[in-house]
């Protein structure tokens, strides 16, 4: 019984509503490290929760990213986060709009949102 109490205490599902800081998350489906639905767990805890988040999936990418067009769009799509986040600049389309599954690879919503 123990046990359960130290896993509430420490999982982060359980600390959801008391986030306040617009959250990034990159969790990769290919993820040796921390299993792919656990990151799916959080961002829909925080979706439901009406908290800014947006999660990053790269395909077939493990705990870090190793093909050069994932790093490069991620350190975009990072920048774009930031430079919204801390120097006001208007969001992209993948903030504002999302990026549905079906658009990956087609459509990056890369462009600011006027």
């Amino acid at each position: 019984m123990g046990n359960t109490q130290k896993y509430l205490d420490n999982s982060p599902l359980f600390f959801a509503p008391k986030i306040q800081t617009p959250l990034l998350m990159m969790h990769n489906d290919d993820d040796g490290a921390v299993p792919w639905y656990q990151g799916i767990e959080y961002y829909m805890a925080l979706k439901r929760l009406n908290k800014p988040v947006w999660l990053l999936n790269y395909n077939g990418e493990k705990h870090g990213l190793t093909l050069r067009k994932n790093r490069k769009d991620f350190a975009i799509r990072l920048y774009q986060y930031f430079d919204h986040y801390l120097k006001d600049a208007p969001a992209p389309l993948w903030m504002t709009q999302g990026l549905p599954m079906l658009e990956k690879g087609i459509n990056q919503k890369l462009e600011l949102d006027k």
